[in-house]
This record gives structure tokens, sequence and C-alpha cells, in this order.
């Protein structure tokens, strides 16, 4: 049986290993001097650089089915703290792996590695500690990226004016989530897998969010639906929105549900890990440009509007293609009152 260290250094220690040499070939350089092996590892971020920070907490049953492909879960369990590096425009450095496990099962074990350092040797992210011990299913990790200060893309900085861009297509995530629960059925099987692709291996758009620096001036993750992480924009720099919920960007899948279920996965879903940011309108063709360099679809779906005062709740003004002003009660994910 497996024990807590050999279980470290089979699964976790040695591939670090293997791909901080992979990247040392390339000349690909590390933040990190000290790594995996010691009480606490240590960072070195580029003169002029900060370190960027984010912690996400992965719970079997509340963030992943128990039938995940242990593989696919090492991809989102990354993927996900990537995408909050690609909000603020950070370049990825490194990670800490922290889990909880009923058992340590090997064959679960190295899928779930081979998933976790696939997408972190694609992103030159560095494995350089964590911590493991018997319990429920529970994954934490820690990510750290560096970034200028001065073009770090934060929540605080939209302005009037501003349009509001979404990257990529949003809902799939959370319409897999409703085919797996029988909400209800996909058009056919090819969709049903492209929703399921969707809920378990978002892609971070760091490319973007890198290319953005300069560009944009606010900007996050959509993680817990638009509804929801827009409203945390407009709460920090005390703004107002209008959103054309018809040029919410959706996939040809997704389009092929109800309309009602669309919007409701477009406007709420959670899950969908592209971004949301706010850039002035004589950007647009800059960011058009970038959109192209990048491989990734951007869209404009808003406004920002001045708030009529600082003590004022900040709101979300929904219209349609038309203009014609809709009443939604949609909301973001919230992890303490999830649908």
């Amino acid at each position: 049986m497996l024990s807590e260290f050999s279980l470290i250094d089979r699964f976790f220690a040695r591939r670090a290993a293997r791909a901080r040499a992979a990247a040392d070939a390339k000349g690909v350089a590390s933040a990190a001097t000290l790594g995996i092996g010691d009480d606490c590892a240590l960072l070195s971020p580029s003169a002029g650089e900060t370190l960027a920070i984010s912690t996400d907490m992965l719970v079997e049953g509340r963030h992943f089915f128990a039938d995940i492909d242990p593989r696919a879960l090492g991809h989102k369990a990354l993927a996900v703290n990537l995408s909050d590096l690609a909000a603020m425009g950070a370049q990825p450095q490194a990670f800490t792996l922290a889990f909880s496990l009923p058992r340590a099962d090997e064959a679960w074990l190295a899928a779930f590695s081979d998933g976790l350092f696939e997408i972190a040797e694609r992103f030159n992210c560095e494995l350089i500690g964590g911590d493991t011990t018997a319990g429920p299913l529970n994954l934490c990790l820690t990510v750290f990226g560096s970034v200028p200060p001065h073009v770090a893309l934060r929540r605080d900085a939209a302005r009037p004016g501003d349009d509001i861009w979404v990257s990529g297509t949003l809902g799939d995530a959370r319409a897999g989530l409703g085919v797996a629960r029988g909400e209800w059925q996909a058009a056919n099987a090819d969709d049903a897998a492209t929703f399921r692709h969707a809920l378990e291996r978002p892609e971070p758009r760091v490319a973007l969010g890198l290319a953005l620096r300069g560009l944009a001036h606010a900007a996050l993750d959509i993680s817990d639906g638009l509804a929801g992480d827009l409203m945390h924009i407009l709460e920090r720099s005390q703004m107002n929105a209008t959103v054309n919920v018809d040029a919410l960007p959706r996939s040809t899948a997704l389009s092929r549900l109800p309309s009602d279920v669309q919007r409701r996965c477009t406007v709420a879903g959670g899950d969908d890990y592209e971004l949301c940011f706010t850039a002035p309108p004589a950007a647009r063709a800059a960011i058009e440009k970038v959109s192209d360099n990048v491989g990734l679809r951007a869209t404009r779906v808003g406004t920002i509007n001045a708030s009529d005062s600082a003590t004022t709740p900040p709101t979300i003004a929904w219209h349609d293609a038309a203009g014609a002003p809709l009443t939604l009660t949609l909301q973001g994910f919230d992890h303490f009152h999830a649908d």
C-alpha cells in the first residue's frame, strides 16, 4: 500500500522534476529557486514584476461528479486556477497542490497526475509543493503568476463608455450540467459530448489575458455566470452596465436547445472560464486583432455606464437585439446556495 510520501514522490515529485528538466532544456526560466522537498518553496519574480496569487478549491459533489474521468479532473483542477491568472493578465509561474483522498488508488492517481501535468507543462507552470491526507476527495490548488503592476487587469478599473467583451462562447458547461442532471436533453450525442467537454475540460485564456495588457481596463474570468461575475466588476468599479442578451456568444450545440435554456446557460451558467473584460471603444480594432492573433473569438456584448451615486447598488440593464428591455431574475452561481 502506498504511504503518503511514496504517493507524493511517485505521482507528483518525480513528474515535477521531469517537467522542470524539460523546461530547462527549452530554455524556460523557473520562478522557483527552491521547489518540492523542503519546508517551503522559494519564488523569485522577475525584476519589475509582482506576484499574482490565486487559490481554488474543488470539492466532489459540488464542483465535479464522483464519476469524472480523473485525467479530466487533473486538467480542470489547474485550469480553473490558470484562468484566474489569465483574468489578471499574469504569466503562469508555479502552483501548489493540497488534496485529500478517500484511498490511494494507483490507477486513479496516475490518470489524475497525467491530466494535471499535461496542462502544467503546456503553460510552463511548475508544481513546487503541497500536501496530502486521507479524507473525502477535495482538491485545493494555489497558483502563482507574475505581472508588471501597472498593466495588471483589475476588477476596479472599468470606466464609463467602456465596451463589455466576452471571449469564446458561454453556456456549454451549464448545459452539460443540465444534461447530466436530467434537466434537459441535448439534441444529439455530439452536442452532449460538447457540453460534457466544456464542463470537465475548461481552457484557461492565458494568451488572451497577456495580450490584453495595456488594452483592457477591467477583467475577470466567468466562473460563476456572467450575471454574477459582471456584477463584481460593477461593484468594484462603482459602475452600471447595459447588456444585449442576444449578443452573448453561444456554440452551435447550445443554439439547438430551447431559447429559455440558452438564456439561462449564457447569462447565469457557471464554469465557463471565459474572460469578461471592459475596454474603451478606441481599442476595438486592436482587440479584434488580438483576438485573431490568439485564435479566440471576442464579442462585444454591452456598455459600462456611470453610476448615479457611489452609495447606489450597481445595476445591469438587460435588453434584446432590438433594444427592448428584459426583466431577468437569473443570478450567478453561489457556493452556499447552488441550484
